[in-house]
């Protein structure tokens, strides 16, 4: 089969993923997985950080859970900060994917490519499938992803994400008011039903819209009106995207597709990268796209979108970290609570409190608590040295992607630790992996007493800002 030609009301067919059969290219006696797949930024999938769950979904290590050997401890409190799962493009990729797919259809030579196969596929069978309803909207391995990680959250901690707990409503669940999100919120409660085996019981959907927390972007002028509507804040991005490095990859996609030069554009590009990902996140699909791009290619195509994300989002300008003060003060105070001393008769802590959020949410508080930051800062004109940045979004920020503070009861008094994506992280400056928690409490004692997010962003909330979905 080598056209899939989507219906009308694609969003209709909730789960794309289950309804439009899997495209089999014929010249795909490959791997499955693209060799650029680590290398999607954003787009990129969960799985690709850790590929142990493409045999085993639901398996949890729970060696990654490093309080002190030594103390007695056991884990008290959970707070997960979740971005939503696989997604469909937004419509303004949607648009540069049909755009591409018509260029490439009328106007790429049939003589390019020679006789491999995949170029014949973009070229004359493949069709764009996709169809704007379907704007952003969650997939059904978006659904998965979210299912999945709640098992393995609830092997991980099954005293905190108990059947009682969530039944009796003591765990909390908050999202953005996004479809995708409320959609993944709805999925990790389907994966606990599902942990605790009733796979056919339809939970009781429970969770709170609260967009102050898990959009604060849209709701910061200072960030709105110093980085979001200034031209001039993205200007690493804007010289990247027209610099030698990004011209080397246009021209070899237009000489693989026949193109003229001039016809083919930095941004149909990046839809064409885009797409090889989008078919690999959404149906486990090796594109035939996907065989335009070498390795050198993706990487220069991953550090585009790192640009974009570290001056927009990250440590480009300080107000976009200081835009989370608002999650930064809601993280500390629920985990405060749960660690304060109380008297028997006080009812116990919230075991877990789990917040569902995009990617916009995730990097400006990795970028507050001082994570993932490079000595030396990402521009347009040092890409050669910066193949060991720490600052990657393909690795920090996948679909799924998850920042999870685990406060554990121990000996000496509360301990916290950090992991992210499941997998353990120090916070700066300190050097066990479960410290003491007042120790991290001294260490961001400057924003604990701090942060504002009044006074940081210029007084007052603004109204609807555009969407700066990634």
């Amino acid at each position: 089969m080598f056209s899939v030609t989507q219906p009308a009301g694609g969003v209709l067919l909730a789960a794309l993923g289950l309804v439009v059969p899997r495209l089999s290219f014929a010249c795909l006696s490959v791997p499955d997985i693209p060799h650029i797949a680590p290398y999607f930024g954003t787009k990129t999938r969960y799985e690709e950080v850790n590929p142990h769950l493409l045999r085993d979904p639901l398996s949890a290590d729970p060696s990654v859970l490093r309080p002190p050997p030594a103390e007695r401890c056991s884990p008290v409190h959970l707070t997960a900060v979740i971005r939503h799962g696989s997604r469909y493009p937004t419509v303004k990729n949607i648009r540069r994917i049909q755009k591409l797919s018509e260029l490439v259809r009328t106007e790429a030579s049939r003589s390019s490519g020679g006789s491999e196969e995949w170029i014949q596929d973009i070229q004359s069978r493949w069709e764009a499938w996709y169809t704007e309803d379907m704007d952003g909207q969650l997939v059904a391995k978006g659904r998965d992803d979210l299912r999945q990680l709640a098992s393995r959250l609830a092997s991980l901690f099954p005293s905190l994400l108990s059947e009682e707990n969530v039944k009796n409503r003591r765990v909390r669940f908050l999202t953005s008011s996004k479809h995708r999100c409320v959609s993944s919120v709805e999925a990790f409660q389907e994966g606990l039903q599902r942990h605790w085996g009733h796979p056919d019981t339809e939970p009781e959907y429970s969770h709170k819209v609260d967009d102050e927390l898990m959009r604060f972007f849209e709701r910061c002028r200072g960030y709105v009106e110093g980085v979001e509507n200034n031209h001039t804040a993205l200007l690493e991005v804007e010289k990247f995207k027209h610099g030698k490095e990004m011209e080397g990859v246009r021209r070899r996609m237009a000489d693989r597709l026949g193109l003229p030069h001039h016809r083919l554009t930095p941004d149909l590009v990046e839809a064409a990268f885009f797409l090889c990902s989008y078919e690999l996140s959404i149906r486990s699909v090796h594109s035939p796209w996907c065989f335009l791009f070498n390795e050198t290619d993706a990487k220069v195509l991953e550090y585009k979108s790192d640009l974009k994300q570290y001056w927009k989002r990250a440590y480009g300008h300080e107000i976009s970290s200081l835009s989370s003060c608002p999650l930064f003060h809601h993280v500390f105070r629920t985990l405060d609570k749960a660690g304060r001393p109380r008297r028997s008769t006080e009812a116990s802590p919230e075991p877990a409190s789990v917040l569902v959020g995009h990617a916009e949410t995730l990097l400006p508080l990795l970028s507050l608590l001082g994570l993932y930051k490079d000595q030396t800062p990402p521009t347009a004109s040092n890409y050669p040295s910066q193949h060991g940045r720490r600052f990657q979004t393909s690795q920090i920020v996948p679909y799924a992607a998850n920042l999870l503070f685990v406060l554990y009861d121990c000996q000496r008094g509360p301990r916290l630790q950090l992991l992210i994506n499941e997998s353990p992280v120090r916070f700066p400056g300190l050097e066990e992996d479960a410290p003491l928690y007042r120790d991290v409490r001294a260490t961001y004692r400057h924003l604990l007493d701090g942060c504002d997010f009044h006074r940081e962003c210029e007084g007052r909330a603004v109204g609807r800002a555009p969407n700066t979905e990634l």
